[in-house]
């Protein structure tokens, strides 16, 4: 979420924020404009209530000389003129709840601001390149796709989650079961044990407002799932007092799309001292997603599913350290790729193609031979305070006073499906059998193929 206060001191630079993001300047003029508008009407009432305060304070103090003089007359007139202040303010106390509201929702629907280098696009074909690591693999028959290769062997079933779920959901038996396993497994290794990362086991179940923390709420509510449990309570938390009847209402949680929307908020609605950052999480869950608008895009495999395991990787950083953490974060979402020996290529996000609360994205796109193209499988993104703003989330700097908020990052650390599936198809040898990485065999109980 933006700060109106720079928005109002900053229209201009706002305005070409949001024409860099894929606005047209009339409707970035247009945006930047009703928040102002907004703000202003928001202040103007404040302004007009704190007149009526001091007016009713001013008032009261003139009863008093009245009652002292015993003109009760007066008094009297002073009463009634206070009586009808104290419900005029009661009306602008309700218009400020709405007006304050009413420019919250509007700014959180505007996504954040690029950062000055990152290269103006529309889609994914103006992303730029920026290196390339490994050699695809050289194979003497026809490379086959990860979905031919598990059903060949029995070891991955779509029928059969079709009927238990429906499309987009896989069952894998056997050995693939555990590849994938293994995987997860030994990224978090990676992660923890050599990347400094602290391993952390969230809750899949979450608030509406986490899910605002991040950003996908309530932009993307359509792409999220959720549930809903009754529960006796009038707000919040709050039981209902004793001695009334209990009011059943419905309290819904959301089922994370990704572990960033757990770890980064594992900080919200706190203040931090700058000397223990940057904080670094990491986590192994599922992730849920309703994949809408993606109807006809990877209908075969296991490409996009409604629920996938991914190792994500979170930093809470301060203002100074951040780009230089988003540097840190992705190399270490490549060296997943480079022990697992996979071809891949890193690139940088366009304007048009960035996520709603990124600054900047670098997205690693692994090397598919049976597609014969590159896929993404880690997006890493600094998000600045974008998200903190969001959380209520600061830290105290060493030196100076007041907090600043935090700078937030995430990164897939990486994708664990998508990674069975490089595995699957640059591993695969021309009798449909899979060489175990080498980087994996340990955690294969020291099996070296699957056939």
């Amino acid at each position: 979420m933006h700060d109106i206060r720079w928005i109002r001191e900053n229209a201009e630079e706002m305005a070409a924020g949001l024409a860099r993001r894929g606005f047209s300047p009339d409707e970035a003029t247009r945006q930047v404009d009703d928040l102002i508008a907004r703000d202003e009407a928001r202040r103007a009432n404040l302004v007009a209530l704190q007149e009526m305060q001091e007016r009713r304070n001013y008032l009261s103090k003139e009863i008093g000389n009245a009652m002292r003089d015993k003109d009760m007359v007066r008094a009297d007139e002073l009463k009634a003129e206070v009586a009808e202040i104290k419900s005029v303010i009661q009306g602008g106390e309700g218009r400020e709840r709405e007006l304050d509201q009413a420019l919250a929702d509007a700014l959180a629907g505007i996504p954040n601001l690029p950062l000055a280098d990152v290269p103006v696009g529309k889609d994914e074909h103006d992303n730029v390149e920026l290196r390339v690591v490994g050699e695809k693999p050289r194979m003497n028959f026809k490379p086959k796709e990860h979905f031919e290769l598990g059903e060949a062997l029995g070891m991955m079933d779509f029928e059969t989650a079709a009927k238990l779920s429906g499309a987009r959901f896989t069952v894998l038996k056997g050995k693939l079961a555990r590849l994938e396993r293994a995987l997860g497994q030994f990224m978090l290794d990676l992660h923890t044990t050599e990347h400094g990362y602290t391993e952390i086991q969230p809750p899949l179940l979450v608030r509406d407002a986490a899910l605002f923390g991040t950003g996908q709420l309530p932009k993307f509510e359509e792409d999220l799932f959720f549930t809903a449990s009754e529960q006796g309570v009038v707000a919040g938390d709050q039981s209902v007092s004793a001695g009334s009847d209990p009011v059943t209402v419905r309290k819904r949680f959301g089922l994370i799309p990704t572990a960033e929307v757990p770890l980064t908020n594992l900080v919200r609605e706190q203040i931090l001292e700058q000397e223990k950052l940057p904080l670094r999480f990491t986590a192994l869950t599922p992730c849920f997603r309703s994949e809408a608008g993606s109807a006809g895009r990877d209908t075969r495999g296991m490409l996009r599913q409604h629920q996938f395991d991914k190792v994500e990787m979170v930093s809470i950083t301060d203002a100074e350290s951040s780009l230089h953490e988003h540097e840190r974060m992705t190399e270490c979402a490549e060296a997943v790729l480079k022990r697992l020996e996979l071809p891949f290529r890193t690139v940088v996000l366009c304007t048009g193609d960035m996520g709603f609360g990124a600054k900047k994205t670098y997205d690693i796109e692994v090397w598919l031979p049976g597609q014969n193209a590159y896929r993404e499988i880690s997006s890493c993104s600094v998000c600045g305070d974008f998200q903190a703003r969001r959380m209520e989330a600061r830290y105290r700097p060493s030196e100076g006073k007041g907090t600043r908020f935090v700078h937030t990052l995430n990164g897939s650390g990486v994708a664990v499906g998508r990674a069975l599936i490089a595995v699957m198809e640059n591993y695969q040898n021309a009798d449909g059998s899979i060489t175990i990485p080498q980087a994996l065999r340990s955690y294969m109980g020291g099996a070296e193929k699957i056939d």
